[in-house]
């Protein structure tokens, strides 16, 4: 399938790994032109070189600068003036008992998880609606449904991602643009893949193990029963970026292998 995504730009945040380097691959391969974001130029320029690998033929620019910041997305947006398609991909996650978590530390996941998304759309959508073209995507979590209690000030970002991600939306109305956000549940990414080799080695089992066990005892309400890949995810986000994604709007769109166990 085509997804007439040739000629349109996207910027995609924290994109130099994971789920948003997937993301920046796909759309790049399908025909856009994508803007690689991470916090050292270092690691932009290698991802740009991995993605030149799989796809010769894709136009990619790089612009690092930290997103969590008010100066990181001055950075980026006075060097990135517009664009068609904005995928708020940055973010990051952390297990800590709820009364250990400081202020400092929520205010940390706040400002990365929740107001780089605020901060990127106020800086872009406005353009979009003037254009009456555009795709603007939250990446929030199974975990915006599913609050563990385990790394509470994560599960809290997520929930209002969701709740940003449709109010946004309703400022869409009857045009081209749409705001949707995808809720992604365990993902084979590298910092996954880290804290699951680190528990296969304190077990002393191995890392297929230690993948077993934790779907049959943490994540039981997983149909899938594993790690859903980056590529997998990104799919996803792609056919919602694209043209033909265009009767999605509003939406809080499932990619999380059947652990929330709810229809609505």
């Amino acid at each position: 399938m085509d997804l007439q995504l040739k000629g349109r730009t996207a910027l995609v945040s924290g994109s130099t790994a994971g789920i948003g380097f997937a993301i920046a691959s796909v759309l790049a391969a399908e025909g856009a032109t994508v803007i690689v974001n991470g916090r050292e130029q270092e690691r932009v320029d290698e991802a740009i070189a991995r993605m030149q690998r799989e796809s010769p033929e894709a136009t990619l620019r790089p612009a690092a600068g930290d997103l969590s910041t008010v100066d990181g997305v001055e950075r980026v947006s006075s060097t990135i003036p517009d664009v068609d398609i904005l995928i708020n991909n940055i973010g990051a996650f952390e297990a800590k008992p709820f009364f250990d978590i400081t202020d400092a530390e929520w205010e940390h996941m706040w400002q990365l998880n929740v107001m780089s998304g605020v901060r990127l759309t106020r800086r872009y959508m406005r353009g979009m609606l003037d254009r009456n073209w555009g795709r603007v995507i939250f990446i929030s979590s199974e975990a915006a449904l599913n609050p563990p209690g385990g790394m509470l000030h994560y599960g809290v970002t997520k929930t209002a991602v969701l709740g940003l991600s449709r109010g946004l939306a309703e400022l869409t109305v009857g045009t081209g643009v749409t705001v949707n956000a995808i809720l992604p549940g365990p993902t084979r990414t590298e910092a996954n893949m880290e804290w699951m080799e680190g528990l296969a080695k304190e077990k002393g089992i191995s890392v297929t193990d230690a993948e077993r066990n934790y779907f049959a005892n943490d994540r039981p309400l997983s149909l899938i029963r594993r790690f859903a890949e980056p590529e997998e995810v990104a799919a996803v986000v792609a056919f919602l970026a694209s043209p033909r994604g265009a009767i999605s709007n509003g939406a809080a769109v499932r990619a999380e292998g059947g652990i929330i166990h709810s229809i609505g």
